[in-house]
C-alpha cells in the first residue's frame, strides 16, 4: 500500500471513514507489528502476539478518530506512540506479572535506589542481594521474572483518571496539550530519566541506548555487544530496575 494516502489525509485531503479506516489498517499493519514484535520478545511465552497486534490495531484506530492534521505533526509519529501505548494498556489489564513477584520487585527497586545513593556508585549485584537478604542466584532469578517491565506508569505519576492520561497520551505524541503543570511534570520526568540513564554501569547505558535510541532488537543489541541475547534482556530489565527505583524515588521528594 503506498504511503500517498496517509500523507495526503495529514494534509487534511481526506475526513475519516469506513473505507479509509480499513485503508490505513492495511498500510499500518507492518508498523503495528514491528512494534509488537519488539515489545513482545521481553514477555513471557504466554503472552499471544496475535492478542499485542490486536490491541495494537485499537491503538492506530484511535490515532485516527483522535488526529488532528492542524497540529502540524506527523500521522506515523502520533500513530507510534497510540500504537505502543494500547498494547502496554492490554498488558496492563493482563497483570502478567505474579502479585509476589511484583511486591518483591517493588523491594528491589527501593534496594538499589537506596543503596546507590549511600554508596555514590553503582551496586554490584552482591550487595544488592545481601541487602534483600538471598543469595545472587536468588537474585538473578527474580529478575529474570520480571522481563518486559514498564519503567514507569502514568498512574504512578499520579495521574490516576482515563481522562489525565489521556491528555499525556496527546502531549507526548504530538505536543498538543497546553496545560503548564502536564508539561512542567513531564519535564520533570525526562530529567529525572535522563540523570538516571547517566549514572547507570557502562554496559547497562549502552544496552538501553541501543535498544531505545538506535532501535536494535535484543538480538541485534547481544550481536553488537558480543553476549547472548538472554543476557541482554536480564542486563535491560536491570537497568529499568533501576531507573525506575530512583525516579520513584525523586518522585517521593
Amino acid at each position: 500500500m503506498k504511503m500517498a494516502l496517509s500523507k495526503q489525509w495529514e494534509k487534511g485531503s481526506y475526513k475519516v471513514n469506513h473505507s479509509l479506516r480499513n485503508q490505513m489498517i492495511l498500510e499500518y499493519a507492518p508498523l503495528i507489528k514491528y512494534i509488537a514484535q519488539r515489545i513482545a520478545v521481553r514477555l513471557p511465552p504466554n503472552i499471544d502476539i496475535n492478542d499485542l497486534i490486536s490491541s495494537g490495531t485499537i491503538g492506530l484506530i484511535d490515532a485516527l478518530d483522535k488526529f488532528d492534521p492542524e497540529r502540524g505533526v506527523k500521522f506515523r509519529t502520533y500513530a507510534e506512540f497510540r500504537i505502543r501505548g494500547a498494547i502496554l494498556d492490554e498488558l496492563r489489564s493482563l497483570d502478567w506479572v505474579p502479585r509476589s513477584v511484583r511486591q518483591k520487585l517493588h523491594l528491589l527497586e527501593d534496594a538499589y535506589a537506596n543503596l546507590e545513593h549511600k554508596l555514590g556508585r553503582p551496586a554490584s549485584e552482591e550487595e544488592v542481594a545481601e541487602r534483600m537478604g538471598v543469595d545472587v542466584e536468588k537474585l538473578y532469578d527474580l529478575i529474570n521474572k520480571a522481563n518486559g517491565i514498564k519503567l514507569i506508569s502514568l498512574e504512578e505519576l499520579g495521574y490516576t483518571s482515563e481522562r489525565e492520561r489521556d491528555k499525556i497520551k496527546d502531549y507526548v505524541a504530538d505536543g498538543s496539550q497546553e496545560d503548564p503543570s502536564i508539561q512542567l511534570k513531564l519535564k520533570e520526568i525526562e530529567t529525572l530519566l535522563a540523570k538516571a540513564i547517566n549514572e547507570l554501569p557502562e554496559k547497562q547505558r549502552l544496552v538501553i541506548t541501543l535498544y531505545y535510541y538506535e532501535e536494535l532488537t535484543m538480538k541485534e543489541v547481544g550481536i553488537a555487544l558480543g553476549i547472548t541475547e538472554s543476557r541482554v534482556s536480564q542486563i535491560h530489565t536491570q537497568a529499568v530496575i533501576k531507573m525506575k527505583g530512583k525516579v520513584k524515588q525523586a518522585i517521593k521528594g
